[in-house]
């Protein structure tokens, strides 16, 4: 099962909107709600046509001059370079920039706030703070450019409120994370019982709310004490529960994973992405190439956590600064075997990760071995992919949602270009 399996779905009344006639300045549609039919005639939108110096699509490699991309509303209906634009249409030129797909980070805690104790300012806020705490979370990442984020980790289900908004980027949410008893994050309110039953009803529950993904912390984390991020947290059989309850409903399983055991128990698992795999150890980073064959073998998604802000006074642990180089390692060889690479930030946990990070994380996958090219469809289609939005959200093509990120400069010579943002459309929506 791919990541993202069901991702984006939503449970509403059946209905089906058939187009019957289009002319310039009406269209006549027919909605169907069950047995019942409703003619419709409406005045059409007026299309936008965007002119530009550059445009990087999200799946070539290199970028193309003099792009016209045409919106209808909130959908890409054109792409063309060095065409005219459509009579009628309002013209957008943008002159000098550079065209992009809106960005896509696979990894972000919008309960978190960035500070240097995110746990406690969270703690400290009812729900109703929380909540408009993430939505300007999530108004942040749209002002960098980041119209999409799957959020792997909230406080009682608060992210699936956001959902659709017309102020927030698309959300991918996954609810409280699934965790042992006094695990890691089991703050945010989904502790399950480390048992095949247990984590069986935690999967059922978050399904019946509606999430998108499921996200089970198979070790422990920094963020929480009591636990430690070279230990596993459930046995291999409970994993394989959690898993198989997952797809069952049709969801995708993503796993917080550090420690090596985590990480062998969570590919025996199944499961279909893995976020940090960082092969942690008590001494070090462990080097199992074996492992490290089996992710790529399986098709795993490695969500490798890339992208700080340098923030003055605010430096990496020693435990993590001692063992970079080793996961650097570890990730330049799983490149080099051809794993699938996405840049999870974990925006939202300490200063040098706040909301909208993700224009940070190119130069850190290249550290890895991604060329120019693959670092930005790491963070464009095929991002959208391992959120389960390929057929949306990644690339700048006919059918694809109207997100659009606008930079001056060229983000393949220059990675910091894409901080230089000009202008951001998110579903066909200027926000910037």
């Amino acid at each position: 099962m791919a990541v993202g399996g069901r991702s984006g779905a939503r449970r509403s009344a059946p209905y089906r909107v058939c187009v019957l006639a289009r002319t310039r300045s009406w269209q006549v549609r027919v909605i169907v709600t069950g047995m019942t039919k409703q003619v419709v005639v409406t005045e059409r939108r007026r299309l936008t046509a965007i002119r530009a110096a550059w445009l990087f699509d999200g799946v070539g490699s290199a970028l193309v001059a003099n792009p016209m991309v045409v919106l209808d509303g909130a959908a890409i209906v054109g792409v063309e370079f060095g065409g005219t634009a459509p009579a009628g249409a309002d013209v957008v030129d943008l002159a000098g920039a550079t065209l992009l797909p809106g960005l896509v980070d696979t990894h972000v805690h919008l309960a978190f706030d960035a500070s240097l104790d995110p746990v406690a300012r969270l703690a400290a806020r009812d729900d109703e703070a929380a909540l408009a705490a993430m939505a300007e979370a999530g108004r942040a990442s749209l002002r960098a450019g980041v119209t999409t984020v799957r959020d792997l980790g909230d406080r009682n289900y608060l992210s699936l409120l956001l959902r659709d908004r017309a102020d927030q980027p698309t959300l991918v949410a996954a609810g409280p994370p699934i965790t042992s008893p006094s695990g890691h994050c089991h703050f945010l309110g989904g502790v399950a019982e480390a048992s095949a039953a247990g984590v069986r009803a935690a999967v059922r529950r978050h399904a019946e709310r509606g999430v998108d993904v499921i996200k089970i912390m198979a070790s422990g984390g920094t963020m929480t004490p009591g636990t430690r991020q070279e230990c596993a947290q459930f046995d291999r059989e409970v994993l394989r529960a959690a898993v198989d309850e997952a797809h069952r409903h049709g969801l995708p399983v993503t796993a917080h994973a550090h420690g090596t055991p985590a990480i062998a128990d969570a590919l025996a698992a199944g499961v279909d992405g893995m976020e940090h795999v960082t092969f942690w150890s008590a001494e070090g980073i462990d080097h199992r190439d074996d492992l490290l064959r089996a992710i790529v073998d399986q098709g795993v998604a490695v969500g490798a956590t890339v992208g700080m802000v340098p923030v003055e006074g605010v430096a990496a642990p020693a435990q993590v600064a001692q063992r970079l180089p080793g996961i650097i390692e570890n990730h330049r060889r799983l490149h080099h075997l051809g794993a699938r690479f996405v840049a999870g930030t974990d925006a939202g946990i300490g200063p040098v990760k706040p909301h909208g990070v993700l224009s940070w994380a190119p130069p850190m996958l290249r550290q890895v071995g991604l060329s120019a090219a693959e670092s930005l469809r790491a963070i464009t289609s095929v991002a959208a992919g391992v959120c389960g939005l390929a057929h949306r959200k990644g690339r700048i093509a006919p059918g694809y949602d109207a997100d659009l990120l606008v930079v001056d400069g060229d983000p393949l010579a220059d990675p910091a270009a894409l901080r230089r943002v000009r202008a951001v459309c998110a579903r066909g929506r200027w926000v910037v």
